[in-house]
């Protein structure tokens, strides 16, 4: 079993790639099924095409992602979670959901401590 706090334990590259904003974000976008590039790109507003890319090959690269290509011209390709990432997006979806309804309390927070810290 490895050991996630020390610095060669590969856990950490892993929580690293799918821990990422842009991960979480295309992880959880891929819940309501298999979607192209675009669809994607639209759904996870201010991701940049290059910022996708590379999430996308890093999360196919670790097995969360398959990669389906259709030969048509132009040719058609499609984004899905495997079982892996299934199972990482199920378990990132709490995280998800809590600061989604707790993004308020969070901001409320961030502005009571520059407050006090600025006067």
């Amino acid at each position: 079993m490895s050991d996630a706090f020390h610095k060669d334990c590969p856990a950490r590259m892993v929580l690293d790639h799918v821990s990422g904003r842009w991960a979480v974000l295309v992880l959880t976008a891929l819940r309501d099924g298999p979607q192209r590039f675009h669809e994607l790109r639209a759904k996870v507003e201010g991701v940049s095409e290059k910022m996708l890319s590379q999430t996308l090959r890093t999360l196919v690269r670790d097995g969360f992602v398959h990669r389906t290509v259709k030969p048509s011209t132009p040719p058609q390709v499609s984004y899905a979670l495997t079982g892996l990432g299934g199972g990482v997006t199920g378990a990132l979806q709490p995280l998800f959901d809590w600061v989604r309804d707790h993004a308020g309390d969070i901001l409320d927070a961030q502005a009571a401590h520059d407050a006090a810290a600025s006067g």
